[in-house]
């Protein structure tokens, strides 16, 4: 089980910590991942992060701005969140995948098994 904490509502150009606790589960061997999601649109890939930590990636409209982390002894992962624009407002879900390799990852929703129930980021313009 995933659970996403940490949203709320910021001024543009602010700064917020979402974070995704995973419980019953050691997501050690996991890909982790943050998707977003706004009304009557598709969840879209933000970031993701291996289960080493060492390879990054981000969607590019983030790129600069955003920080995926993750604390294998706490079993969290974390996406923080600078120099906010009024489009990033939507709702975030954190999301799981086991793979083989310290390098995998995976941008698609549906490659993903795992998912926590989303939390909501809102800048204000």
């Amino acid at each position: 089980q995933l659970q996403a904490s940490g949203g709320g509502l910021v001024q543009a150009g602010g700064s917020l910590r979402v974070s995704c606790a995973a419980s019953g589960r050691n997501v050690g061997n996991h890909v982790m991942a943050w998707f977003r999601q706004t009304p009557g649109k598709e969840r879209d890939f933000v970031a993701a992060i291996s289960w080493s930590g060492v390879h990054r990636h981000y969607t590019d409209s983030v790129k600069g701005r955003f920080t995926v982390s993750r604390d294998n002894t706490k079993n969290t992962f974390y996406l923080q969140l600078n120099s906010l624009k009024p489009e990033d407002t939507a709702v975030y879900y954190c999301a799981a995948r086991r793979v083989s390799y310290s390098s995998e990852y995976y941008t698609r929703e549906r490659e993903y098994t795992y998912w926590g129930q989303g939390t909501q980021v809102t800048v204000s313009s």
